[in-house]
C-alpha cells in the first residue's frame, strides 16, 4: 500500500455493512443468482461423498458376497451365512455381513459401480461449473459496485469545499479513494462467495454427518471448540504483531523517502553512515515484527490440521468399531471421514475472513466519510450573470474567518476598475491569498458582498464565475500530456494559430521549438523535463490563451532566477494588458507600476496608493520595501580567547 495498511477495525460494523449492501442494490438479481448457484454448488459437493460411499459399499458387498458363497455355497442365503459365522465363533464378521447388502455368490456389480462413478463425475463437473459461474458473476457485481462507488466519490470530491482539503491531507484523501476502495473490492470479491459457501457447507456437512451417524457427528463436533480456541489464541497474538509490522513498515518507508528526497543533502553533510545506521535499526525492527507476525500467522493452518487429524483419528476408530459391530457400512464411514475433512475447512475460512471483513468494512467507512462530508453551498438557480464582463470588481464591507473564534478579514472594502492592476502586499498571514479565495468563491464570505460588474458573485454559478478568471500561481501546475494539451487546458476550442500567438507573446514558443517534438512533447505530471522558469511561462501562456477578463497572479516569479524573472515580468505585462489584475507579491520591486497597491496587515487594508506615494508616506509599506534591501545586523563575535 502506497499510503500504509488499511484500517484494522470499523467503528460501526453492522451499519456500514448495511450501507455496503445498499450500494449493491442495483445488482440484487445477480446477487440472488449467485446465492442460488452457491446453494447448488454446495449441495452437489456435499452429496458427492455419500454417493462415493455407495461405490465403496458396492465393492465391499461384492467381496462379502464371495465370502458368504464360500461358506454356504452359491445357492445359500445371507441368513445361513450369518448363522454359520456365529456358530464358527466370528460374531463381528457375522454382524458386518448381516448389516451389508451382500448376496452370496454375487460378486462386484461393475455396471452399478460404473454408473455411480459417472454420477459422481457429473456431480463434480456440475459443482465446478456453478463455482466458476458464481465467481464470474460475483466479480462483475463487485466491479460494477466499485465503479459506481468511484463515480460517487469523484462527484463528491467535485462538490466539496476547499476547506475540506485544507483540513485533510492529500495523502489521506488519495488513500481513501484508491487503497480503501481497492481493499473493499478485494474483501467483497472474497466475502460474498466464500462467506456464503462456507456457511452453507458447514450446514450441509452437519446434516449429512448426522444422517449417517449421530454418534460420529458428535465426536467430530468436539473439534469445533478446539479449533475455535486455537484460532482465537493465535489470531489475537498475530494481529498485535501485524500491527507492529505495519508500524515498522511505515517508519522504514518514511526514512527511505526522506533519505532519497534529501539524497544530495545527506551526501553533502557526509551523513551516509548515520543514514545507513538508522535504516538498519528500522529494518531490524521490521524484520523482528514481520518474522513474529508471519510465524504466528503460519501457525494457524498447522493448528487447524492438528485438530482435524485428532478428529480424523477419533472418527476412524469409532467408525471402525461400528462397522465391525454392523452398525454402519464401510462406505458410510468413508463418506463420514470425507465430511469431517470438509467440515473443518469452512470453519477455518470463516475464522480467517473475520479480520478480512473488519478491514474491508473499516475501509468502506473511510470512503463513506468522504461521501458524508458537508457539500459546498449549491449554486443559485437560475444564476445571474453580468450583461458584459469588463472586469469591474468590488469588495463591499466583506468579513471572513476560517475559524469562528479567530478574526481575519473584518469590514474590508476595495474597488478594482476594469483594466487596473491591483497589487496586494503584506506579511505572511495578512490575508492576501484569502482575498483570492473569496473572489473565486473557494470560500464563502461571512458578510458583505463581492461584485463582478455589478452582480453579486454569490448569485452566479461557480463555473460561470470562474470562467471569467485566469490564475497563475506560485507553484506551476502541469499535468501529464503534451505541451499543446497543457496550453489549451483552459481554451479547448482555441485554434493552432491562437495557441502559437499566446506562446509567442509569453516567450514560450522559442524554447518549445527547440524541443525534439515541439508542441507535441510529452510532459509528466510535474513537467520535470522543463526548468522552473519554463514551467511558469507555460502557465502564463495557458492563462493568456484562456483570455480571462480578470487575472490573478500569486507570487508567479518567486522561485526563478533574475533573468527568467524579467522574461516572466514581460510576459505578465502583456497578459495584464487591458485586463483587471490582482497581483500578490512579496518582491515589492515587481509591482512598482501597479495602479494601486493594497497593503494588508491582520486581514485589513492599512494603506492604499501607488508605489512612490506609499514610500513617501513612510508607513508600513515603506518598512516592508526597505526591509528587502537592508542588510541584517549581526553583532561582531568576540575574538577567540578574548
Amino acid at each position: 500500500m502506497s499510503h500504509g495498511a488499511p484500517p484494522a477495525k470499523p467503528v460501526n460494523f453492522f451499519a456500514s455493512v448495511a450501507r455496503i449492501f445498499r450500494l449493491m442494490k442495483p445488482d440484487s438479481l445477480r446477487i440472488a443468482i449467485v446465492a442460488v448457484m452457491a446453494i447448488a454448488a454446495v449441495a452437489l459437493q456435499v452429496i458427492a461423498p455419500k454417493i462415493l460411499g455407495n461405490a465403496t459399499d458396492t465393492i465391499f458387498n461384492g467381496l462379502l458376497g464371495k465370502m458368504a458363497a464360500s461358506i454356504v455355497g452359491p445357492d445359500g442365503t445371507k441368513a445361513q451365512a450369518v448363522t454359520a459365522l456365529r456358530q464358527g465363533g466370528h460374531p463381528k464378521i457375522a454382524d458386518m455381513l448381516g448389516a451389508s447388502g451382500a448376496v452370496p455368490g454375487q460378486g462386484i456389480d461393475f455396471t452399478q459401480l460404473g454408473w455411480i462413478l459417472v454420477g459422481v463425475l457429473a456431480i463434480y463437473v456440475g459443482a465446478a461449473f456453478f463455482n466458476w459461474a458464481q465467481g464470474f458473476i460475483t466479480a462483475g457485481v463487485v466491479q460494477r459496485c466499485m465503479y459506481r462507488l468511484r463515480e460517487r466519490v469523484q462527484a463528491k470530491l467535485d462538490t466539496l469545499p476547499l476547506k475540506y482539503f485544507d483540513k485533510n491531507t492529500r495523502g489521506d484523501v488519495l488513500s481513501r479513494v484508491t487503497n480503501d476502495i481497492d481493499n473493499l473490492s478485494q474483501t467483497l470479491n472474497q466475502a460474498i462467495t466464500q462467506l456464503l459457501v462456507s456457511v452453507l457447507t458447514v450446514i450441509g456437512v452437519l446434516v449429512m454427518m448426522f444422517s449417517i451417524s449421530w454418534l460420529l457427528a458428535l465426536i467430530a463436533l468436539v473439534a469445533v471448540p478446539l479449533a475455535a480456541l486455537a484460532t482465537v489464541l493465535i489470531a489475537k497474538r498475530s494481529q498485535r504483531q501485524f500491527a507492529e509490522q505495519w508500524k515498522a513498515t511505515g517508519t522504514l518507508n518514511g526514512h527511505i523517502e526522506e533519505m532519497f528526497t534529501g539524497h544530495e543533502i545527506v551526501k553533502a553533510f557526509g551523513q551516509q553512515s548515520r543514514s545507513l545506521a538508522t535504516f538498519d535499526g528500522h529494518n531490524s525492527q521490521m524484520y523482528v515484527a514481520s518474522a513474529k507476525a508471519q510465524f504466528l500467522s503460519g501457525m494457524m493452518q498447522p493448528a487447524m490440521r492438528f485438530v482435524s487429524n485428532l478428529s480424523y483419528v477419533a472418527v476412524a476408530v469409532a467408525g471402525g468399531i461400528r462397522v465391525a459391530n454392523g452398525q454402519i457400512t464401510i462406505g458410510g464411514v468413508q463418506a463420514f471421514i470425507q465430511y469431517s475433512r470438509q467440515f473443518t475447512q469452512p470453519l477455518a475460512q470463516l475464522g480467517s475472513m473475520a479480520n478480512l471483513l473488519q478491514s474491508g468494512v473499516a475501509s468502506a467507512e473511510r470512503v463513506f466519510q468522504i461521501l458524508d462530508a458537508e457539500d459546498q453551498s449549491p449554486d443559485p438557480v437560475p444564476a445571474a450573470y453580468p450583461d458584459v464582463v469588463r472586469g469591474d470588481v468590488e469588495f463591499e464591507h466583506v468579513s471572513f474567518r476560517y475559524d469562528k473564534d479567530t478574526p481575519l478579514i473584518e469590514d474590508l472594502s476595495l474597488h478594482a476598475r476594469p483594466g487596473q492592476t491591483i497589487a496586494i502586499v503584506g506579511p505572511t498571514g495578512a490575508g492576501k491569498t484569502t482575498l483570492v479565495n473569496l473572489l473565486m468563491r473557494f470560500y464563502e464570505i461571512d458578510s458583505g458582498s463581492i461584485m463582478l460588474d455589478g452582480v453579486d458573485t454569490r448569485s452566479m454559478s461557480r463555473d460561470g464565475l470562474r470562467a471569467n478568471f485566469g490564475m497563475v500561481l506560485q507553484d506551476a501546475w502541469l499535468f501529464g500530456g503534451t505541451i499543446r494539451e497543457n496550453l489549451m487546458y483552459g481554451a479547448q476550442d482555441a485554434t493552432e494559430e491562437q495557441m502559437i500567438a499566446a506562446a509567442e507573446a509569453t516567450y514560450v514558443d522559442h524554447f518549445v521549438r527547440v524541443l525534439p517534438d515541439g508542441y507535441d512533447t510529452m510532459l509528466d505530471e510535474n513537467g520535470a523535463a522543463l526548468s522552473t522558469g519554463q514551467r511558469q511561462l507555460l502557465t502564463i501562456a495557458r492563462a493568456f490563451l484562456a483570455d480571462p477578463a480578470v487575472l490573478i497572479l500569486d507570487e508567479a516569479t518567486s522561485s526563478v532566477d533574475t533573468r527568467t524573472e524579467l522574461l516572466i515580468q514581460h510576459a505578465m505585462n502583456r497578459l495584464r494588458h487591458s485586463r483587471t489584475s490582482f497581483v500578490i507579491a512579496h518582491r515589492l520591486s515587481t509591482i512598482r507600476d501597479a495602479e494601486a497597491i493594497l497593503v494588508m496587515q491582520g486581514g485589513s487594508i492599512v494603506e492604499t496608493g501607488r508605489h512612490n506615494d506609499l514610500l513617501e508616506a513612510d508607513g508600513f509599506y515603506a518598512e516592508l520595501y526597505n526591509s528587502q534591501f537592508a542588510a541584517p545586523e549581526v553583532e561582531d563575535e568576540p575574538a577567540a580567547g578574548a
